[in-house]
């Protein structure tokens, strides 16, 4: 993408035609917006329903119930959330953890404050007589190039792949449609909701199912930030963890939003989407029954730090413990609805 770049479909790429950026207020009276503190979350990708939970905060108020006037930027290819993230001209931002690490190693002050999802929802998308990934030996794997960055080595190590497997992916599924020996990187919210307008029978692999460790959708901040402004960043992380755990059960609150700030997105894209992450259950899974909504654990960001180590990602000095912290998400207990 950027981040989700990794994932993102020929639907997305549509969406590059839409609005740079795009915001949306919380809906306060004015008396109340005046007095609440102004907080600016950026998202790494377009607005769909992978961020719909904060959009729900949005919609329901929880944002504001917290004192907060928040407004969301979409987020786009062309946009550098690290370096507006750094430079102050965000509060919060949506990322990657591969990012997150490497921009450490970069001497980022970058800190995770909350996990959106219990695992990445990226994957491979064959078409439906693959029954297993390591059928794909010497069959044309459709990659972006931030995924030689990311898990295209580790895929090839796993299953025995080799690197002319690798075809570029223009996140144009036409290619794949075409051919019945191809494979695609893709998102599960994404790609195979295009696959289903196509009429086109496809099965996905997740990669968490093969032992990827990333969590998916974190927010970030920065050192500095969090420890200038502890009130802020856990009102901001527990009325979006609020929002999240709404969402799941409700989310048409937060898809007129959705709507709003990218007139792009399609009904059915939105709820293919959310039909996803709930059939995932990235968001209420893993963890989450016992640390509640959001929780991140030292053992998933060393297996995160492990996993890039091992496959030449990230320098082995890295001080991956400084990349997040459990705290307010502790403090917000947002458990399981």
């Amino acid at each position: 993408m950027p981040v989700q770049e990794f994932g993102m479909s020929l639907t997305r790429r549509t969406l590059l035609s839409a609005a740079a950026a795009s915001s949306v207020a919380a809906f306060t009276p004015f008396k109340r917006a005046q007095a609440a503190t102004p907080v600016r979350l950026l998202l790494s990708w377009f607005v769909q329903a992978e961020v719909g939970g904060f959009y729900q905060a949005l919609a329901k108020g929880f944002y504001a119930q917290e004192g907060l006037d928040v407004h969301i930027d979409m987020g786009g290819p062309q946009v550098n959330t690290m370096q507006i993230l750094t430079a102050g001209r965000a509060d919060f931002v949506t990322g990657y953890d591969f990012q997150t690490l490497r921009g450490i190693q970069g001497g980022m002050p970058l800190l995770t404050v909350m996990s959106s999802f219990q695992h990445d929802l990226q994957g491979l998308m064959t078409h439906d007589n693959i029954t297993d990934l390591a059928q794909l030996r010497n069959h044309p794997i459709l990659i972006s190039s931030p995924a030689h960055a990311s898990y295209w080595g580790w895929l090839c190590k796993k299953f025995g792949y080799s690197p002319a497997q690798a075809k570029p992916y223009t996140f144009n599924l036409q290619p794949f449609f075409l051919d019945p020996e191809m494979a695609v990187q893709a998102y599960a919210s994404s790609e195979p909701y295009e696959a289903q307008q196509r009429n086109v029978p496809v099965k996905f692999f997740p990669f968490a199912d093969l032992g990827y460790p990333p969590y998916g959708t974190p927010v970030l901040t920065t050192h500095e930030f969090a420890d200038k402004n502890d009130a802020t960043t856990q009102a901001f992380v527990h009325a979006s963890l609020l929002g999240w755990q709404d969402y799941m059960r409700d989310p048409e609150p937060g898809n007129a939003l959705i709507r709003k700030a990218n007139p792009r997105m399609t009904e059915g894209q939105i709820m293919f989407g959310h039909s996803a992450m709930a059939k995932a259950n990235v968001v209420e899974g893993g963890d989450t029954k016992t640390l509640g909504l959001g929780c991140m654990t030292e053992a998933r960001w060393q297996a995160t730090y492990q996993f890039m180590v091992d496959n030449y990602l990230l320098d082995k000095t890295v001080n991956w413990q400084s990349a997040f912290t459990a705290k307010f998400t502790d403090r917000a207990k947002v458990m399981p609805a």
